[in-house]
């Protein structure tokens, strides 16, 4: 008794599942997850190293376009008015580091309240800097001149 198709089909089939195996291969080696571009920061007096009593808060959109990354923000609450803000790294969550970005502060109708924004060019180290979780906001007052509130960029 001789199996239909023989040794012919037997081929016929390997070779369409190794060609289906190679396929899925190529597919899932070739996807690679897109770069980090959007990042947020929550600002409070708690995140300042060394931490600082305050009612001050803000938050912070942080975007990313090649080498060029774009702040937008608000902060209510400070001590008073807003003398200065940055982004600061590399650092992590407990430490403190130089300024990387000076931001512009503009003052609502209330003192210790209003808006950050800036743009800069950020070197390759840098961007994976921010990518890695190491960069943070930091607002100053002249009660806090070494930061008031301040939020983790990620």
């Amino acid at each position: 008794m001789q199996i239909q198709g023989g040794w012919k089909d037997m081929r016929k089939y390997s070779f369409l599942g190794i060609a289906l195996l190679v396929s899925w291969m190529m597919v899932a080696c070739s996807s690679t997850p897109a770069a980090k571009t959007s990042f947020a920061a929550s600002l409070t007096g708690g995140a300042e190293v060394p931490a600082v009593t305050t009612t001050g808060t803000g938050s912070a959109t942080v975007t990313l376009s090649g080498k060029t990354v774009t702040v937008s923000g608000t902060y209510n609450g400070l001590s008073g008015a807003a003398s200065a803000a940055h982004i600061h790294g590399p650092a992590a969550k407990t430490a403190s580091a130089g300024v990387i970005l000076a931001l512009t502060v503009t003052e609502g109708a209330t003192a210790g309240s209003g808006t950050i924004a800036g743009t800069g060019t950020l070197t390759d180290a840098q961007i994976t800097e921010m990518r890695d979780g190491l960069y943070y906001i930091n607002v100053h007052t002249a009660a806090n001149a070494k930061g008031e509130i301040r939020g983790q960029v990620e």
